[in-house]
C-alpha cells in the first residue's frame, strides 16, 4: 500500500498493518507541522488507506488539487495558513466541499474556538495527546462510508446497464415467444412477486396490448385477458388529465425509437395507482416498427413517500424561514414598542391622538401574537412542559368551548378514565384544542357535534412521524363538511385555509401541528367530504418522577437599598434603534447605560473596565459573538456578574444552556418586565456577597 512519508527519518518507521486485510483505494490526507505528529498518526491509521502527508495548509490544498480523500485530519494552529483557513478554502472548491474534516488540536478547548471550527466545516474534533483508538474508529467510519458511496454508486452504474439489458433482451424474448414459453413460464412465476410487469402494445392507435405477464391481475384487479381482450381498455382506466400525455408519447415512440409515460390507472376496486410505462420500438423483418416493447411498474408507493418527503422537507424549510425571520420582526415590534412608551410618558396627548396611540400599540402586540403563533408552527416556541393529567382538560376548557360553540353543536367529552397523563406544556395544549375545536365548528355551519376523546396507544413498532414508545392521544372529531382530498396534504401549512375569506387565519392546525411535533408526538388529520374530520395530537406518556420544565417562582421583588446608586449597566444590541430606545428608557429610570453595538465590542468594553458594570443586558444572537459568550467571559473576570439576556428568538436547547441564574426575557418586551428583572439579578447578587449593595461597583472603590 503506497503513502506519501512525512519524512526522511520516519518513512522506515512507517509499515503497512501485517495484520490488515482491508483492500481499499480511498485516501487519508493528514495535515500536521509536526513530523512527530505525522509519524504517530501514521502508525495509527496503518491499514486504513492509503495516506498523504502535508506539513502545512498551502501543502494541503496542493495535495487537493490532484486528489480525491475520503477525510482529512487538520492541525488547528500551523504557521501560514491555520486550520481554520485551510478549512475554510477547502469548504469553497466545489470536488472537496463534502470532504468530512477533522480538528486535531492541543489547546482550543472552549466552546468560542469549537464553534468556529465547526463553523469552518469541521465534523469532528479531536485532542491532543489523541487516544489512538478513537482516531483509529473515527477515521475508518469515514474511510467505510467514502467507500459504500463509491461503491452505491458503481452499483447504480451496473444496474441502470443491467435494466437496459434487460429491455433489449425481453424485446428479443417476446419475438420468439413460442420457442421461449418454458423461460417464460419460469419468468412469470418471478414477475409475479414483482410490482412490474412486461407488456407489448402496438403500433398504431389505440396502440392495443397484445401481451401482458407478471403482477397485472395483483396490481389492477384485472386478468392479462381483460388487456389483450378490448383494444381499448387500457386506455379507457386511464385518468382523464393523463391520457392525453400518454397517447402524445406513444405517437412520438415510432419517430423517437422509445416511449416512457406515467400515469394513474383506475383499478378494479375504484382506486388510482400510479404506473411508469416504458419500453422500446421493436422492429419486423424489414425493418419496419412493428410494436413498443417493455415493462409497467408500479411506482405508487414510491410517489407516495416521495410526495411525503417533499412535503416535510415544504414544512421544514417554512419552518426555518419563520424562525430566522421571527427575530427580526421581534427586533422590530420591540423598537415599535419601546419607542411608543416612550413618546407616551414624554408627549401629551389628547383623546383623538390616545386613541391612535392604543390603536397602534394595540396592532404591534397582535404582530407580536401572530410571530408567536408561527414560532409555533416551526417548532421554535419555548415550552415548559409538565406531566399533565388529560382528565383535568375537560375541567378547564369545557366553559370556554360551550359559549364558542354556541347551542348548535353539542360537545362530549369521552376519554379513558385511566388515560395516560402526557409530558407537554398546558396552556399551549389547551389553545391547540381551542383551535382545533373552533375549526370544527367552523365547518358545521349548519349544526352537528364535536367529541374530544382521549385514548392510551402503545406503539411498538417505530413508524416514520414517531419512536416507539407510550403515548396519550387526544381526538377531536367532527360530522362537519370535511376536506378534500386534494387539500388535505396542504391544512397544517401555515396560512393555508379552506374558510372564506376574512373566516380564518390559517394558522390554527399548523400552530397545533408545531406545537405537537415539538412536545415530541405528532399531528394527523383524517378526513371523508360530507362525513367529517378527526384530528389526532400524539403526545408522550408521562414518566412518573419527571421534573417539570419550568422556570423557578419569582421570589419578592427586591429594591435597592434606599440611597444607594442605580447599578451601571452594560447594555449590548446590534439593532441600533432597539438599542436606542431601550437605552434611552432605562436611562429615564435613573440608570447608568453604556451600550456596545454587538458582541465583539461589549468584549472590548469590559476587558478594558472590567469593574466599571454591575449587570450585563445582552442580546442573545448577534453576529461572531453571542450574548452568552459576553456573559460568559465577562464571568471568567467577575465570577457571578449579574446578568440578563434579550432575545427575539432563539433554539430551546440553546436556552437552555445559559447559567441558571441568567433570566430570559423574549422581545418584544414591556419595559417594567426588564427593570423587575434587572432589580431581581442585583438583589440576588446582595444575597451572594452581602457586603456589597446593587449600586456600588466591585473592586473599584
Amino acid at each position: 500500500m503506497s503513502r506519501s512519508q512525512p519524512g526522511p527519518m520516519s518513512r522506515a518507521l512507517i509499515k503497512p498493518d501485517d495484520n490488515a486485510t482491508r483492500s481499499t483505494s480511498a485516501r487519508i490526507l493528514v495535515v500536521d507541522d509536526d513530523d512527530r505528529n505525522l509519524l504517530s498518526m501514521g502508525e495509527v491509521l496503518s491499514g486504513l488507506g492509503e495516506l498523504d502527508y502535508a506539513r502545512s495548509g498551502e501543502e494541503a490544498l496542493r495535495y487537493l488539487l490532484r486528489q480525491d480523500y475520503a477525510v482529512i485530519l487538520l492541525d488547528v494552529i500551523m504557521p501560514g495558513l491555520d486550520g481554520y483557513q485551510t478549512a475554510q478554502l477547502l469548504r469553497q472548491r466545489e470536488s472537496s466541499r463534502s470532504t468530512p474534516i477533522i480538528f486535531l488540536t492541543a489547546i482550543n478547548k472552549e466552546d468560542a474556538h469549537m464553534l468556529r471550527g465547526y463553523d469552518a466545516g469541521a465534523v469532528d474534533f479531536l485532542f491532543k495527546p489523541f487516544d489512538p483508538v478513537m482516531l483509529r474508529s473515527k477515521v475508518s467510519v469515514f474511510v467505510d462510508l467514502y467507500e459504500k458511496t463509491r461503491e452505491i454508486k458503481q452499483k447504480a452504474a451496473v444496474e441502470q446497464r443491467l435494466l437496459e439489458a434487460n429491455l433489449r433482451a425481453n424485446a428479443q424474448k417476446l419475438e420468439a415467444v413460442r420457442a421461449l414459453r418454458r423461460s417464460e413460464e419460469r419468468q412469470e412465476v418471478i414477475l409475479k412477486s414483482l410490482p412490474l410487469c412486461i407488456r407489448s402494445r402496438g403500433i398504431e392507435a389505440p396502440h392495443p396490448t397484445r401481451f401482458i405477464s407478471g403482477a397485472v391481475e395483483r396490481l389492477t384487479g384485472f386478468p392479462a385477458e381483460a388487456f389483450t381482450a378490448e383494444p381499448g381498455f387500457e386506455a379507457s382506466r386511464i385518468h382523464p388529465e393523463d391520457l392525453p400525455r400518454v397517447t402524445e408519447a406513444l405517437e412520438a415512440a415510432v419517430r423517437t425509437g422509445s416511449y416512457v409515460a406515467e400515469f394513474r390507472w383506475k383499478c378494479a376496486d375504484g382506486s388510482y395507482r400510479r404506473f411508469l410505462d416504458q419500453g422500446v420500438v421493436s422492429t419486423d423483418e424489414d425493418g419496419q416498427p412493428s410494436e413498443i416493447s417493455g415493462t409497467l411498474l408500479d411506482v405508487t408507493e414510491r410517489r407516495h413517500l416521495e410526495d411525503q418527503l417533499i412535503h416535510a422537507q415544504k414544512l421544514d424549510a417554512i419552518g426555518k424561514l419563520t424562525g430566522g425571520v421571527a427575530h427580526d420582526f421581534n427586533n422590530l415590534l420591540g423598537s415599535i414598542l419601546s419607542g411608543l412608551s416612550l413618546l407616551q410618558r414624554k408627549v401629551d396627548m389628547g383623546d383623538d391622538a390616545v386613541r391612535v396611540f392604543e390603536m397602534t400599540q394595540k396592532a404591534a402586540k397582535q404582530g407580536a401574537d401572530l410571530i408567536a403563533r408561527m414560532l409555533t408552527f416551526s417548532r421554535r416556541q419555548h415550552l415548559k412542559p409538565e406531566n399533565y393529567d388529560l382528565l383535568r382538560l375537560a375541567e378547564t376548557l369545557s366553559p370556554l368551548l360551550e359559549s364558542v360553540l354556541g347551542g348548535r353543536l353539542k360537545l362530549t367529552w369521552d376519554f379513558e378514565p385511566d388515560v395516560w397523563s402526557a409530558y407537554v406544556d398546558p396552556g399551549q395544549l389547551e389553545l391547540a384544542v381551542m383551535n382545533l375545536v373552533i375549526n370544527a365548528r367552523d365547518a358545521m355551519p349548519e349544526g352537528g357535534s364535536v367529541v374530544i376523546e382521549a385514548r392510551n396507544h402503545k406503539q411498538a413498532v417505530p413508524g416514520p412521524e414517531l419512536p416507539a414508545g407510550e403515548y396519550a392521544v387526544l381526538r377531536v372529531v367532527d360530522n362537519g363538511s370535511g376536506i378534500e382530498p386534494e387539500h388535505l396534504a396542504k391544512v397544517i401549512e401555515p396560512f393555508f385555509t379552506t374558510k372564506e375569506v376574512g373566516r380564518g387565519t390559517g394558522l390554527g392546525l399548523s400552530t397545533a401541528y408545531g406545537f405537537a411535533k415539538q412536545s415530541g408526538g405528532a399531528l394527523r388529520v383524517q378526513s371523508v367530504v360530507n362525513e367529517g374530520t378527526t384530528v389526532e395530537l400524539w403526545f408522550p406518556r408521562a414518566q412518573t418522577g419527571s421534573m417539570n420544565s419550568v422556570l423557578p417562582e419569582k421570589g419578592p421583588r427586591r429594591s435597592s437599598t434606599a440611597g444607594t446608586r442605580k447599578p451601571a449597566i452594560l447594555l449590548v444590541d446590534d439593532t441600533p434603534e432597539l438599542r436606542e430606545f431601550t437605552r434611552a428608557q432605562l436611562a429615564e429610570h435613573g440608570f447608568a447605560v453604556t451600550a456596545a453595538g454587538g458582541g465583539a465590542e461589549a468584549l472590548m468594553l469590559l476587558e478594558k473596565h472590567p469593574h466599571s458594570f454591575d449587570v450585563i443586558v445582552t442580546d442573545f444572537a448577534m453576529p461572531l459573538v453571542s450574548g452568552l459568550e459576553v456573559i460568559r467571559f465577562a464571568r471568567n473576570m467577575r465570577s457571578g456578574l449579574p446578568a440578563i439576556i434579550i432575545t427575539g428568538y432563539v433554539e430551546t436547547q440553546v436556552i437552555g444552556d445559559r447559567p441558571s441564574d441568567v433570566p430570559l426575557i423574549r422581545k418584544p418586551f414591556e419595559f417594567d418586565v426588564l427593570i423587575e428583572a434587572i432589580e431581581r439579578v442585583c438583589a440576588r447578587d446582595i444575597e451572594d456577597a452581602s457586603e456589597l449593595t446593587c449600586g456600588r461597583s466591585r473592586g473599584d472603590g
